[in-house]
């Protein structure tokens, strides 16, 4: 009896690189197509087996060329090269068989299973409308399978990416990335091992081609100069933001689907023994290109989602340093409350982070890529707002306590609105300078002035030296008043006041990280969303298409309709 794992081969004394061993074999095969390690049969505690070719060796399963691993079941006949015929047995079975052979072999070297292929053949056993019950079942079946050649693969996926890009049907959020994951699993499972790197390329570079166009056309006109800029609603920016903000939803889980083949691939290699493999290496260098293609992209639409909405707010922040929320009659409103209920002049910035968040709500992206683009927006405005703060003090009267306390109060209704959105947490983060330095100018102006550098800078640690000094000699203690002695700082730190910058840089924002783990698509069970069932259904039925136009005219016909039970 055979143990888990066995493995056919030529074997022979070393292997042709550099004379190291050869790689273990069970059953020694010697002809001149038989590699010296053909092909591994793993049998685990229950059926079915497993068969699987080594890259390149010519194995047939049934009559038909095995590319890929297979199930093993007792009566099968294995073909390996064009000299050796096996047909295996389970003993495990007790001698019992199917009840008529599985095979009848149709020529080695047949087309890989496109729609019409899978079903048509003649030799499997079926009459003919069994076979074109089959075809009927799956072209209009809602199992996550899409069967393609590769002679029909640039069409497929141009099709694919080209009805993303254009918004066309009303896809789920994440439809794109499914069906081309659908894609990516055919060749990983049917198609021979060398294809996988070829189409991940020609993938990456369609979707980078799709997103360069969508961000060119959404690129901002040269503003005539002298004519004040209208400034974006937080609904245009919404439509602006769509397209690309779906292309780095659907990427980025295309991307983790992705990773997780190439691993597989990998984890495949080191079971064969082939990690050093020269044309395994070609297609991991190969595969990594394509994946790095697909972090460009992610790239690319994440900054110019943040760059419409920065340039957004960048024109409603100001309101939160000059507007008054004491209104005559009106009550402050609670933590939860919606948007119409928050002071008017914070309203407009709000309502950008609800549109940022109603959008990454409905293109279903990452979560991880939510709170980053939520971290990116705080961080500039806390940035915008502290500079904006720091430049005020400069010219005329700002730094005194009333002021402080209007906008303490603006920021604190603002932070409570975002905790009610479920962003509490990241605002805190990034807002805590601001808070800071607000929280400096709201202290009273009689503790204040008992205060000395050394608290100070003990009591509000986030300022630079340089910060602190200027909001200090900047504060308005009254008429004729200027900063006490105790509010200088030491000569140890004076050069740091006086090189020190005072504005905050936006370059040093936190860096985009990709999300790890596993992709969110799920392609196991039936398809349950009625538009994606369209579209794959549209799709098997293009495939179906071109394999007809390749037949001579008087053995074409349509897609076969399933009779109704």
């Amino acid at each position: 009896s055979w143990e888990s794992q066995h493995v056919f081969g030529r074997g022979g004394n070393s292997s042709a690189r550099g004379g190291s061993p050869a790689p273990y074999v069970d059953t020694f095969l010697n002809a001149p197509d038989i590699l010296p390690r053909h092909c591994t049969v793993r049998a685990g505690p229950e059926p079915p087996a497993m068969v699987r070719p080594a890259r390149g060796a010519p194995v047939t399963h049934n009559g038909c060329l095995l590319l890929r691993e297979a199930e093993l079941h007792p009566g099968d006949l294995l073909g390996l090269g064009e000299h050796f015929l096996f047909m295996y047995k389970d003993p495990r079975a007790g001698g019992s068989g199917p009840a008529r052979p599985p095979w009848l072999p149709t020529r080695p070297g047949a087309s890989p299973p496109g729609p019409g292929w899978a079903f048509s053949c003649r030799l499997c056993g079926r009459g003919l409308q069994e076979r074109g019950e089959a075809l009927a079942a799956y072209l209009d079946g809602r199992e996550p399978v899409l069967r393609f050649r590769p002679r029909e693969e640039e069409a497929l996926l141009g099709e694919i990416v080209r009805a993303a890009a254009a918004g066309a049907g009303d896809l789920p959020p994440l439809g794109p990335a499914t069906l081309l994951a659908l894609c990516v699993q055919h060749s990983a499972r049917e198609l021979e091992l060398g294809h996988l790197p070829r189409l991940l390329g020609r993938l990456a570079r369609l979707i980078k081609e799709a997103v360069w166009v969508s961000a060119s056309n959404r690129r901002p006109t040269p503003h005539p100069e002298g004519v004040p800029e209208v400034p974006l609603t937080p609904e245009a920016v919404s439509v602006e933001l769509r397209p690309l903000m779906l292309w780095m939803a659907n990427t980025t889980e295309l991307l983790s689907f992705v990773q997780e083949k190439v691993l597989e691939m990998e984890k495949e290699a080191d079971q064969e023994g082939l990690s050093s493999d020269p044309q395994l290496c070609n297609d991991l260098e190969l595969c990594d290109e394509a994946m790095a293609l697909l972090d460009e992209v992610i790239m690319c639409t994440f900054q110019q989602s943040v760059y419409y909405l920065t340039k957004t707010l960048y024109s409603t922040l100001p309101a939160l340093l000059d507007s008054n929320p004491f209104t005559a009659g009106a009550e402050l409103p609670g933590p939860g409350a919606e948007l119409a209920a928050m002071p008017p002049g914070l309203r407009p910035t709000l309502g950008v982070f609800q549109a940022a968040l109603e959008l990454t709500s409905q293109c279903e992206l990452h979560p991880d890529l939510v709170s980053q683009t939520f971290g990116y927006l705080f961080f500039f405005s806390n940035a915008s707002l502290l500079n904006s703060l720091m430049e005020r003090g400069q010219g005329r009267p700002f730094y005194q306590w009333s002021r402080a306390v209007q906008i303490r109060t603006n920021l604190d209704l603002v932070l409570d609105w975002l905790q009610g959105a479920g962003l509490g947490d990241i605002a805190t983060e990034f807002f805590r300078k601001l808070s800071i330095a607000v929280n400096l100018l709201c202290v009273p102006r009689t503790s204040l002035l008992k205060a000395s550098w050394s608290s100070l800078r003990t009591d509000h640690p986030t300022l630079t030296p340089a910060q602190l000094h200027h909001l200090l000699s900047h504060y308005q203690l009254g008429p004729g008043r200027g900063p006490p002695p105790a509010w200088d700082p030491p000569p140890a730190e004076r050069d740091a006041v006086d090189t020190g910058d005072i504005f905050e840089s936006f370059s040093s924002h936190p860096p985009l990280i990709l999300p790890l783990g596993s992709s969110r698509l799920r392609l196991t069970g039936p398809v349950t969303d009625d538009a994606l069932h369209r579209e794959l259904r549209r799709l098997r039925r293009l495939l179906w298409d071109l394999e007809q136009q390749e037949l001579p005219a008087n053995h074409r016909h349509g897609p076969p309709v399933a009779t109704p039970p």
